[in-house]
This record gives C-alpha cells, structure tokens and sequence, in this order.
C-alpha cells in the first residue's frame, strides 16, 4: 500500500477514453465476439477511503516501529540484566567459595583454638594443683619452723630461768602468721595470742638472785660451827691476861689461870641429834665438804632447770645445817635464812608452759 497522497488512482478503461479523445488519435476497435455479454464496471474508490486506509497503515508502521524499538529495548535491558545476573552469579559462587573456604578455615582454626584451650585448662588445673601443693607446703615449711623455734626458745627459757626468749619466739610467730594470712592457720594465732598473754601475766622467780644466795652459802660453809665443837671462850684471851695480870700476888694470879684450865677441860651443852656428838674432827671435814656437794648439786641442777633435783639437793642440806651443826652460832643462822629463802624463791621457778600453741602447730601440720 502506498501512502503518498499524490499517488494517483487508476481509473477504469472506459472512463479513461473520453478524457483522452482530443489528445491521442482513435484507433479501430479490435473484433470481439458478439455472443459475450458485457460485464459490469467496478464501483469508483472515494479518495477518503484510499488517505483512510493509508493513515490506519501508516499508524500500524509506526506503532510496529515503536513497539519493535520497545521490544529491542526491553531485549537489550533482559540481556544486559542476564548478563549482570551471571556476573553476580558468578561473583555470588566465587564469594561462596571463599566463604566455604574461610568457613573450613575458621572450622580448623576453631579446632586448634580448642585444642589450646583444652591444653590451657589442663595447664591451668596442674598450675592451680601446683600453687596450692606449694602453698600447703609453704604453710607446712611455716608451721615446722615455728615449732621448731617455738622449742628452741623454750628451751633457752628453761636454761636461763628467763622468759625473753620464749616471748620473743611467740612474738616472731605472731608476726609470720599475721604476714601469711592463712585462714588454717587463725586458729594458731589465738592461741599463741593467749600463751603471750599467760606468760605476761606469770611471775618468775630471780634465777640470777639464786645463784648469788647459793655462792654465799657455799663460801659460809667453812666458818659453819659443828654441834659437836667446843664452845668459844666467854672472853678473849686478851682479856683474860688483862685480867690475871690485874691480880696483886703471883699466886692469885696462879689460881685464875688454874681455873680457867679448869674450865676449859668441861664443857656442858645440850645435843638433840647423838650423830652430831659422835663426828670426830675427819669426820668434820667430809661433812662440810658434803654439804658443800649439795648445795652446788643443787646450783647445777638450777642451772640445767632440773628443779626437782635441785630442790631435793637443798631439802638435804637443810636437814644437814639443822642436825649436825650449831643452830646457836650466828654463821648456822644466816646460813638457815638463806636456805629458806632460797628453797621459796625455787617454788617460783616454774616457768609457763605453751602447750596450747604447740597443740595448734600440730593440729596445723596434720591439716586439720
């Protein structure tokens, strides 16, 4: 069909022939059959038909064109989305490789990591077996040094009669037992706390005092009058003499100094004991050198604060001053005040005992 409107439209023969007679000559009609009838002409197209029909197609081209532009668009905008749909797809593969590959990784990684935790936690168990393995010992090192010097200074207490040493022992326990902050060991803090007290509060004797008293006694020993002696003169000889050469005539003077021989030959005196009578003068001797033995077992006893054998040492001497030798003799009485005094002074030698401290140490170290 064609669309230009200056086409022109073919006209029937017979309608062409009358407008052509004045510029082409006539020609003779050819022969025809006279027994064909004659056919009806065509109705003439109107020209608003022919631009109708062009216009409708004209419209179809176009909306064809269009449509196949849109068409070609949308197959172009498929393909480009295709292809970014591939690229993604194989960018989206790629990503989930590698997201596989990182998800095997992180699995072997999270695998090791266990692994060194569980290690970890093993070491860390055996560290915690081992820190407290080493803090029992070193509460038990503590404990044992503690009791030992706990001994040691009890001991020295008991060598020297002094309480220092002990007290100084409590007190350095005291102060290791504070530092170490075990509560196991609250318990032995208390009762060194109360054996420090005990022993504050306990009286000792003056062992250096008793030694001294107890040289005195072994020097006085010598000038110790025995029962069995011979009373002293009531007057010195100096006097005596002055007296007999007072007299006027020799033979007053003979007869006082006969009298005095006289006097001196009997001697009366009053013994409760018949051994004190009976000692002859080596007998004496051994007798003050035993009684000198006494007392200075009992000084030794005192010193190696074996008290009990050293009150029996002055428990024997006192019998001994009091049977063989004169209680009328000022030396024998002194020698008497001083054994008395002695003998109460070594009642107050006991020295405290920390037995309560020491049951502690031992209840500590069995880890109670």
């Amino acid at each position: 069909m064609n669309s230009d409107p200056n086409a022109q439209v073919p006209v029937p023969p017979d309608e062409a022939a009358p407008l052509g007679e004045s510029s082409t000559p006539s020609q003779p009609a050819p022969a025809t059959p006279a027994a064909s009838p004659p056919e009806p002409a065509p109705k003439p197209v109107s020209r608003g038909v022919v631009l109708s029909l062009g216009a409708v197609s004209l419209a179809a081209l176009l909306t064809s064109g269009l449509l196949w532009q849109k068409l070609a668009n949308i197959q172009e905008q498929l393909a480009r989305q295709s292809a970014d749909t591939s690229a993604q797809s194989v960018e989206a593969r790629a990503v989930a490789k590698q997201a596989q590959e990182l998800s095997h990784e992180t699995a072997a990684r999270v695998a090791v990591y266990e692994t060194r935790l569980s290690e970890i936690a093993l070491q860390r168990t055996q560290l915690e077996e081992l820190m407290q393995s080493l803090s029992r010992s070193r509460d038990e090192n503590l404990v044992v040094d503690i009791e030992s010097s706990i001994r040691l200074a009890q001991q020295q207490a008991q060598l020297t009669g002094s309480v220092e040493p002990l007290l100084a022992a409590l007190k350095s326990a005291d102060l290791r037992v504070t530092r170490a902050a075990q509560p196991r060991l609250t318990l032995l803090q208390r009762a060194i706390g109360r054996d420090i007290e005990r022993i504050r509060s306990v009286a000792v004797g003056d062992t250096p005092g008793l030694l001294i008293k107890m040289d005195e006694l072994v020097h006085l020993t010598d000038n110790l009058v025995l029962a069995n002696a011979v009373a002293p003169e009531h007057a010195s000889a100096l006097s005596q003499r002055q007296a007999v050469e007072a007299l006027p005539t020799w033979w007053q003077r003979s007869f006082l100094v006969v009298l005095n021989e006289v006097r001196g030959l009997l001697r009366v005196s009053r013994i409760a004991n018949p051994e004190a009578a009976l000692l002859s003068p080596e007998q004496s001797f051994f007798l003050r050198e035993n009684f000198k033995l006494k007392l200075l077992n009992a000084r030794m006893g005192l010193l190696a604060r074996q008290l009990d054998a050293s009150r029996g040492d002055l428990s024997d001497a006192a019998a001994a001053l009091t049977k063989y030798f004169d209680a009328t003799s000022r030396n024998t009485r002194t020698a008497a005040a001083l054994l008395q005094q002695v003998q109460a002074q070594m009642k107050t030698l006991e020295l405290p005992r920390v037995d309560e401290t020491l049951t502690a140490l031992a209840t500590a170290a069995a880890g109670r």
